[in-house]
Protein backbone atom coordinates (compact mmCIF):
# COMPACT_ATOMS: atom_id res chain seq x y z
CA UNK A 1 0.00 0.00 0.00
CA UNK A 2 1.38 3.53 -1.00
CA UNK A 3 1.96 5.58 1.75
CA UNK A 4 0.00 8.77 1.45
CA UNK A 5 0.01 12.44 3.63
CA UNK A 6 -2.89 12.56 5.42
CA UNK A 7 -4.39 15.12 7.61
CA UNK A 8 -6.72 14.02 10.77
CA UNK A 9 -10.40 15.67 10.43
CA UNK A 10 -11.81 16.89 13.23
CA UNK A 11 -15.39 14.91 13.65
CA UNK A 12 -13.78 11.53 12.48
CA UNK A 13 -14.40 10.03 9.23
CA UNK A 14 -18.52 9.89 9.00
CA UNK A 15 -18.12 14.47 8.88
CA UNK A 16 -15.28 13.96 6.45
CA UNK A 17 -16.71 11.37 4.47
CA UNK A 18 -20.13 13.41 4.01
CA UNK A 19 -17.64 16.52 3.40
CA UNK A 20 -15.44 15.69 0.91
CA UNK A 21 -15.57 14.58 -2.76
CA UNK A 22 -14.76 10.57 -2.80
CA UNK A 23 -12.52 9.40 -5.66
CA UNK A 24 -12.30 5.54 -5.71
CA UNK A 25 -8.44 4.38 -5.77
CA UNK A 26 -8.39 0.53 -5.08
CA UNK A 27 -10.33 -2.46 -3.96
CA UNK A 28 -10.03 -6.58 -3.95
CA UNK A 29 -12.77 -9.26 -2.54
CA UNK A 30 -11.40 -12.72 -1.36
CA UNK A 31 -12.19 -15.39 -3.66
CA UNK A 32 -14.15 -17.18 -0.96
CA UNK A 33 -17.41 -17.19 -1.80
CA UNK A 34 -17.55 -21.26 -1.81
CA UNK A 35 -17.13 -21.30 1.77
CA UNK A 36 -20.11 -18.82 2.37
CA UNK A 37 -18.21 -15.95 3.35
CA UNK A 38 -16.13 -12.86 1.56
CA UNK A 39 -14.00 -10.08 2.38
CA UNK A 40 -14.24 -6.90 0.95
CA UNK A 41 -12.06 -3.86 1.11
CA UNK A 42 -11.85 -0.03 -0.44
CA UNK A 43 -9.73 1.98 -0.92
CA UNK A 44 -10.78 6.24 -1.05
CA UNK A 45 -9.33 9.17 -1.93
CA UNK A 46 -10.96 12.38 -0.04
CA UNK A 47 -10.36 15.56 -0.62
CA UNK A 48 -11.15 19.21 -0.48
CA UNK A 49 -9.16 22.30 -1.01
CA UNK A 50 -7.23 22.07 2.24
CA UNK A 51 -6.40 18.62 2.26
CA UNK A 52 -6.19 15.14 0.93
CA UNK A 53 -6.57 11.74 2.64
CA UNK A 54 -7.00 7.73 2.64
CA UNK A 55 -9.81 6.34 3.55
CA UNK A 56 -10.01 2.49 4.03
CA UNK A 57 -13.14 0.07 4.31
CA UNK A 58 -13.49 -3.29 5.63
CA UNK A 59 -16.35 -5.88 4.79
CA UNK A 60 -17.66 -8.95 6.25
CA UNK A 61 -20.04 -10.66 4.48
CA UNK A 62 -22.08 -14.24 5.34
CA UNK A 63 -23.88 -15.08 2.48
CA UNK A 64 -25.51 -18.03 4.50
CA UNK A 65 -26.46 -16.62 7.48
CA UNK A 66 -25.86 -13.28 8.62
CA UNK A 67 -25.55 -10.83 5.41
CA UNK A 68 -23.50 -8.07 6.10
CA UNK A 69 -22.00 -9.00 9.54
CA UNK A 70 -18.98 -7.23 10.05
CA UNK A 71 -17.32 -3.53 8.90
CA UNK A 72 -13.64 -1.86 9.74
CA UNK A 73 -12.26 1.50 8.52
CA UNK A 74 -9.63 3.68 8.77
CA UNK A 75 -9.42 7.19 8.21
CA UNK A 76 -5.22 8.01 7.39
CA UNK A 77 -2.38 5.27 6.05
CA UNK A 78 -0.64 4.44 9.12
CA UNK A 79 0.49 1.34 7.27
CA UNK A 80 0.90 -1.35 10.80
CA UNK A 81 -2.96 -0.42 12.24
CA UNK A 82 -4.38 -1.26 8.09
CA UNK A 83 -2.97 -4.55 8.12
CA UNK A 84 -3.82 -5.61 11.66
CA UNK A 85 -7.26 -4.43 10.77
CA UNK A 86 -6.89 -6.70 7.58
CA UNK A 87 -5.67 -9.81 9.35
CA UNK A 88 -8.37 -9.35 12.10
CA UNK A 89 -11.23 -9.03 9.97
CA UNK A 90 -10.26 -11.39 6.64
CA UNK A 91 -6.94 -12.87 7.95
CA UNK A 92 -8.80 -16.33 8.31
CA UNK A 93 -10.71 -16.67 5.10
CA UNK A 94 -7.65 -18.46 3.41
CA UNK A 95 -8.58 -17.23 -0.06
CA UNK A 96 -6.89 -14.69 -2.87
CA UNK A 97 -7.10 -10.91 -2.84
CA UNK A 98 -8.94 -10.29 -6.35
CA UNK A 99 -9.13 -6.93 -7.57
CA UNK A 100 -12.63 -5.51 -8.15
CA UNK A 101 -13.97 -1.88 -9.84
CA UNK A 102 -16.35 0.86 -8.00
CA UNK A 103 -19.41 -0.65 -9.21
CA UNK A 104 -18.40 -4.13 -8.23
CA UNK A 105 -18.15 -2.98 -5.09
CA UNK A 106 -21.09 -0.85 -4.56
CA UNK A 107 -22.73 -3.82 -5.52
CA UNK A 108 -21.54 -6.12 -3.54
CA UNK A 109 -22.14 -3.83 -0.52
CA UNK A 110 -25.75 -2.82 -1.61
CA UNK A 111 -26.55 -6.57 -2.06
CA UNK A 112 -25.45 -7.80 1.35
CA UNK A 113 -27.45 -4.56 2.81
CA UNK A 114 -30.43 -5.97 1.39
CA UNK A 115 -29.92 -9.52 2.68
CA UNK A 116 -30.09 -7.67 6.04
CA UNK A 117 -33.17 -6.13 5.11
CA UNK A 118 -34.62 -8.91 4.13
CA UNK A 119 -33.87 -11.32 7.01
CA UNK A 120 -34.68 -8.50 9.60
CA UNK A 121 -30.67 -8.52 10.15
CA UNK A 122 -29.09 -5.24 11.70
CA UNK A 123 -27.01 -3.32 10.13
CA UNK A 124 -23.10 -3.70 11.24
CA UNK A 125 -21.82 -0.19 13.58
CA UNK A 126 -20.91 2.42 10.89
CA UNK A 127 -24.14 2.91 8.70
CA UNK A 128 -23.01 6.98 8.62
CA UNK A 129 -19.45 5.86 7.20
CA UNK A 130 -20.90 3.61 4.63
CA UNK A 131 -24.44 5.03 3.77
CA UNK A 132 -23.08 6.96 0.66
CA UNK A 133 -22.44 3.54 -1.13
CA UNK A 134 -26.18 2.65 -0.79
CA UNK A 135 -27.15 6.14 -2.79
CA UNK A 136 -27.14 5.26 -6.22
CA UNK A 137 -28.54 1.62 -6.93
CA UNK A 138 -25.94 -0.30 -9.02
CA UNK A 139 -27.19 -2.78 -11.10
CA UNK A 140 -24.78 -5.42 -12.75
CA UNK A 141 -25.29 -6.49 -16.83
CA UNK A 142 -25.47 -10.16 -16.92
CA UNK A 143 -21.72 -10.13 -18.19
CA UNK A 144 -20.76 -8.15 -15.21
CA UNK A 145 -22.31 -10.81 -13.15
CA UNK A 146 -20.41 -13.48 -14.80
CA UNK A 147 -17.02 -11.70 -14.24
CA UNK A 148 -17.69 -10.58 -10.56
CA UNK A 149 -18.79 -14.37 -9.45
CA UNK A 150 -15.73 -15.46 -11.11
CA UNK A 151 -13.55 -13.08 -9.20
CA UNK A 152 -15.67 -14.13 -5.84
CA UNK A 153 -14.62 -18.24 -6.50
CA UNK A 154 -11.39 -19.68 -6.48
CA UNK A 155 -11.23 -21.99 -9.68
CA UNK A 156 -11.97 -25.59 -9.51
CA UNK A 157 -8.62 -27.90 -9.97
CA UNK A 158 -10.04 -31.20 -9.05
CA UNK A 159 -13.41 -33.52 -8.78
CA UNK A 160 -13.03 -33.53 -5.31
CA UNK A 161 -13.10 -29.86 -5.03
CA UNK A 162 -16.08 -29.47 -6.58
CA UNK A 163 -17.88 -32.28 -5.25
CA UNK A 164 -16.84 -30.74 -1.39
CA UNK A 165 -17.47 -27.05 -2.32
CA UNK A 166 -20.92 -28.34 -4.08
CA UNK A 167 -22.53 -30.42 -1.18
CA UNK A 168 -20.71 -27.50 1.51
CA UNK A 169 -22.94 -24.98 -0.37
CA UNK A 170 -26.51 -26.98 -1.19
CA UNK A 171 -26.37 -28.07 2.47
CA UNK A 172 -25.82 -24.19 3.90
CA UNK A 173 -29.06 -23.70 1.51
CA UNK A 174 -26.80 -20.95 -0.69
CA UNK A 175 -28.41 -21.75 -3.92
CA UNK A 176 -26.73 -18.82 -5.47
CA UNK A 177 -23.47 -20.32 -5.13
CA UNK A 178 -24.19 -24.20 -5.71
CA UNK A 179 -26.24 -23.03 -8.98
CA UNK A 180 -22.39 -21.32 -10.29
CA UNK A 181 -20.84 -25.01 -9.44
CA UNK A 182 -23.93 -27.52 -11.21
CA UNK A 183 -25.19 -27.63 -14.96
CA UNK A 184 -27.89 -25.48 -15.85
CA UNK A 185 -31.62 -26.71 -14.94
CA UNK A 186 -30.14 -29.21 -12.07
CA UNK A 187 -32.76 -29.35 -9.47
CA UNK A 188 -30.61 -28.16 -6.39
CA UNK A 189 -33.32 -28.83 -3.58
CA UNK A 190 -32.67 -32.90 -3.57
CA UNK A 191 -30.28 -33.20 -0.85
CA UNK A 192 -30.56 -31.13 1.49
CA UNK A 193 -32.75 -30.30 4.51
CA UNK A 194 -35.35 -27.85 4.88
CA UNK A 195 -33.15 -25.89 7.74
CA UNK A 196 -29.48 -24.70 6.12
CA UNK A 197 -26.89 -27.38 8.17
CA UNK A 198 -22.97 -27.28 8.11
CA UNK A 199 -21.09 -30.17 6.32
CA UNK A 200 -18.72 -31.19 8.86
CA UNK A 201 -17.36 -34.27 7.42
CA UNK A 202 -17.35 -35.44 3.80
CA UNK A 203 -15.70 -38.84 2.35
CA UNK A 204 -16.26 -39.57 -1.28
CA UNK A 205 -15.61 -42.65 -3.27
CA UNK A 206 -15.37 -42.84 -7.22
CA UNK A 207 -17.09 -45.73 -9.35
CA UNK A 208 -17.10 -46.37 -13.05
CA UNK A 209 -20.04 -48.54 -14.45
CA UNK A 210 -22.04 -48.89 -17.43
CA UNK A 211 -23.99 -45.51 -16.82
CA UNK A 212 -19.81 -43.84 -16.82
CA UNK A 213 -18.52 -42.39 -13.84
CA UNK A 214 -19.99 -41.28 -10.56
CA UNK A 215 -19.09 -40.30 -6.91
CA UNK A 216 -20.89 -41.90 -3.25
CA UNK A 217 -20.42 -39.27 -1.06
CA UNK A 218 -21.37 -39.88 2.86
CA UNK A 219 -21.49 -36.57 3.94
CA UNK A 220 -21.84 -35.59 8.08
CA UNK A 221 -23.93 -32.73 8.44
CA UNK A 222 -25.14 -30.78 11.65
CA UNK A 223 -27.74 -27.90 11.85
CA UNK A 224 -29.75 -27.33 15.13
CA UNK A 225 -27.26 -29.21 17.37
CA UNK A 226 -28.53 -32.43 15.32
CA UNK A 227 -25.94 -35.04 12.92
CA UNK A 228 -27.65 -36.44 10.32
CA UNK A 229 -25.41 -38.58 7.51
CA UNK A 230 -26.74 -38.12 4.31
CA UNK A 231 -25.38 -41.09 1.47
CA UNK A 232 -25.61 -39.26 -1.81
CA UNK A 233 -24.34 -39.76 -5.48
CA UNK A 234 -23.07 -37.28 -7.72
CA UNK A 235 -22.03 -37.19 -11.54
CA UNK A 236 -20.31 -34.60 -13.09
CA UNK A 237 -20.06 -33.64 -16.82
CA UNK A 238 -17.78 -30.70 -18.16
CA UNK A 239 -16.59 -29.55 -14.29
CA UNK A 240 -19.58 -29.07 -13.15
CA UNK A 241 -21.94 -31.48 -11.29
CA UNK A 242 -24.92 -32.71 -13.75
CA UNK A 243 -27.01 -35.19 -11.67
CA UNK A 244 -27.08 -36.10 -7.95
CA UNK A 245 -29.33 -38.69 -5.81
CA UNK A 246 -29.81 -39.22 -2.35
CA UNK A 247 -29.57 -42.82 -1.21
CA UNK A 248 -30.01 -42.64 2.58
CA UNK A 249 -30.50 -39.72 5.66
CA UNK A 250 -30.50 -40.65 8.63
CA UNK A 251 -29.74 -39.07 12.07
CA UNK A 252 -27.03 -40.03 14.30
CA UNK A 253 -25.96 -39.38 18.32
CA UNK A 254 -23.46 -36.89 18.79
CA UNK A 255 -21.22 -39.55 20.80
CA UNK A 256 -21.62 -41.23 16.97
CA UNK A 257 -20.34 -38.12 15.08
CA UNK A 258 -17.74 -37.25 17.54
CA UNK A 259 -16.10 -40.98 16.73
CA UNK A 260 -16.15 -39.81 12.72
CA UNK A 261 -14.75 -36.38 13.52
CA UNK A 262 -11.99 -37.75 15.57
CA UNK A 263 -8.29 -37.11 14.38
CA UNK A 264 -4.79 -36.77 16.19
CA UNK A 265 -4.27 -33.82 17.92
CA UNK A 266 -0.17 -33.20 18.58
CA UNK A 267 0.43 -31.05 21.67
CA UNK A 268 3.72 -29.13 23.14
CA UNK A 269 3.00 -27.40 26.68
CA UNK A 270 5.76 -24.41 27.65
CA UNK A 271 6.35 -23.04 30.89
CA UNK A 272 6.19 -19.26 30.56
CA UNK A 273 9.28 -17.74 32.40
CA UNK A 274 7.92 -13.77 32.16
CA UNK A 275 5.32 -11.44 33.82
CA UNK A 276 1.88 -12.03 31.49
CA UNK A 277 1.80 -8.32 30.18
CA UNK A 278 5.37 -9.12 29.44
CA UNK A 279 4.14 -12.00 27.28
CA UNK A 280 1.49 -10.80 25.58
CA UNK A 281 3.37 -8.17 24.64
CA UNK A 282 6.60 -10.51 23.36
CA UNK A 283 3.47 -12.72 21.81
CA UNK A 284 1.44 -10.07 19.80
CA UNK A 285 3.53 -10.43 17.02
CA UNK A 286 2.30 -13.91 16.33
CA UNK A 287 -1.24 -13.35 18.03
CA UNK A 288 -2.09 -10.50 15.25
CA UNK A 289 -3.21 -12.72 12.42
CA UNK A 290 -5.38 -15.08 14.86
CA UNK A 291 -8.61 -15.40 16.58
CA UNK A 292 -8.88 -14.83 19.77
CA UNK A 293 -11.45 -16.19 22.56
CA UNK A 294 -11.31 -15.79 25.98
CA UNK A 295 -12.43 -18.57 28.81
CA UNK A 296 -12.25 -18.94 32.61
CA UNK A 297 -8.68 -19.88 32.87
CA UNK A 298 -7.13 -18.62 29.83
CA UNK A 299 -7.30 -17.14 25.93
CA UNK A 300 -7.55 -19.47 23.32
CA UNK A 301 -5.74 -18.05 19.77
CA UNK A 302 -6.83 -19.93 16.59
CA UNK A 303 -4.62 -19.61 13.46
CA UNK A 304 -5.96 -20.56 10.11
CA UNK A 305 -4.35 -21.65 7.34
CA UNK A 306 -3.56 -19.34 4.42
CA UNK A 307 -5.81 -21.55 1.75
CA UNK A 308 -8.74 -23.32 1.82
CA UNK A 309 -6.90 -26.51 0.34
CA UNK A 310 -8.25 -28.74 2.91
CA UNK A 311 -11.49 -28.38 0.78
CA UNK A 312 -9.36 -30.30 -2.40
CA UNK A 313 -9.62 -33.79 -0.61
CA UNK A 314 -11.14 -37.30 -0.81
CA UNK A 315 -12.16 -36.80 3.10
CA UNK A 316 -12.87 -33.29 3.65
CA UNK A 317 -13.00 -32.03 7.24
CA UNK A 318 -14.27 -28.83 8.22
CA UNK A 319 -11.73 -28.39 11.05
CA UNK A 320 -8.65 -28.50 9.05
CA UNK A 321 -8.69 -25.30 7.84
CA UNK A 322 -7.32 -24.36 11.44
CA UNK A 323 -3.05 -24.67 11.64
CA UNK A 324 -2.65 -24.50 14.97
CA UNK A 325 -3.98 -23.74 18.48
CA UNK A 326 -2.33 -21.42 21.13
CA UNK A 327 -3.73 -21.51 24.78
CA UNK A 328 -2.18 -19.06 27.16
CA UNK A 329 -3.41 -20.02 30.52
CA UNK A 330 -3.64 -17.53 33.52
CA UNK A 331 -1.48 -19.66 35.72
CA UNK A 332 1.58 -19.53 33.24
CA UNK A 333 1.49 -22.01 30.63
CA UNK A 334 1.46 -22.00 26.92
CA UNK A 335 -0.15 -24.78 25.11
CA UNK A 336 0.35 -25.04 21.51
CA UNK A 337 -1.79 -27.46 19.26
CA UNK A 338 -1.73 -28.77 16.00
CA UNK A 339 -3.80 -31.66 13.68
CA UNK A 340 -0.63 -32.83 11.90
CA UNK A 341 2.93 -33.61 13.09
CA UNK A 342 4.32 -31.62 10.22
CA UNK A 343 2.25 -28.57 11.40
CA UNK A 344 3.16 -28.79 15.01
CA UNK A 345 7.07 -28.29 14.34
CA UNK A 346 6.53 -26.03 11.52
CA UNK A 347 4.48 -24.14 15.18
CA UNK A 348 7.69 -24.89 17.30
CA UNK A 349 9.93 -23.29 15.26
CA UNK A 350 7.87 -20.21 14.26
CA UNK A 351 7.82 -19.82 18.17
CA UNK A 352 11.74 -20.83 18.75
CA UNK A 353 12.72 -17.64 15.89
CA UNK A 354 9.87 -15.11 17.79
CA UNK A 355 10.73 -12.66 20.85
CA UNK A 356 8.60 -15.32 22.59
CA UNK A 357 11.49 -17.67 22.94
CA UNK A 358 13.29 -15.93 25.22
CA UNK A 359 10.71 -16.03 27.91
CA UNK A 360 9.40 -19.89 27.20
CA UNK A 361 10.56 -22.98 27.89
CA UNK A 362 9.25 -26.65 26.74
CA UNK A 363 8.31 -29.13 29.22
CA UNK A 364 6.10 -31.61 27.71
CA UNK A 365 5.35 -33.14 24.11
CA UNK A 366 2.02 -35.18 23.31
CA UNK A 367 -0.07 -37.05 20.53
CA UNK A 368 -3.38 -37.89 21.28
CA UNK A 369 -5.35 -40.07 19.23
CA UNK A 370 -8.43 -37.71 19.43
CA UNK A 371 -8.39 -34.04 20.31
CA UNK A 372 -7.92 -32.72 23.78
CA UNK A 373 -6.90 -29.79 24.31
CA UNK A 374 -10.82 -28.16 24.43
CA UNK A 375 -11.54 -30.48 26.81
CA UNK A 376 -8.42 -29.42 29.30
CA UNK A 377 -10.26 -25.61 28.41
CA UNK A 378 -12.98 -26.52 30.08
CA UNK A 379 -12.17 -28.12 32.99
CA UNK A 380 -11.26 -26.81 36.25
CA UNK A 381 -7.64 -27.98 36.00
CA UNK A 382 -4.99 -25.06 36.14
CA UNK A 383 -2.07 -26.92 34.92
CA UNK A 384 -2.31 -29.94 32.03
CA UNK A 385 0.21 -32.35 33.33
CA UNK A 386 -2.63 -32.70 36.43
CA UNK A 387 -4.99 -32.79 33.64
CA UNK A 388 -3.78 -35.59 32.25
CA UNK A 389 -3.03 -37.32 35.55
CA UNK A 390 -7.09 -37.39 36.05
CA UNK A 391 -7.94 -38.78 33.14
CA UNK A 392 -5.60 -41.73 33.61
CA UNK A 393 -6.81 -41.84 37.08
Amino acid sequence: MTERKFTVIKGGAAEAISRNRKKFLSGFITDTRLMGVVGLYIHWELSNTEFVSDFHQFFYFDAEEYGFETYKSLLGSDSESLSIMEQALIGGLGGNKVDINEREALHLVQKYVEMNKTLSIPLPEGKNEYSFLLETPVTLTESEGEILIDKLCTPIVSDYQLINYFLMRVFGRDMEAAAYLAAEGLALDILPEEEPATLCKNSIEEFIDENGRSFLCESLIEYDGKYKLIVSEIYLEEGKVSATKKRSAFFVTPAEAAMMLNHPEFITVYEILTEPEDFLKRFSSLSASTMQTIHENGRLYLEFNKNNNHVNRKVFRLNEDIRGLYYVTDFGQLIIAAYSLNDIHEIEKTLSRSEVSACIIPTEKYEFKEPILYEFIQSDFDDFSDFLDFLNS
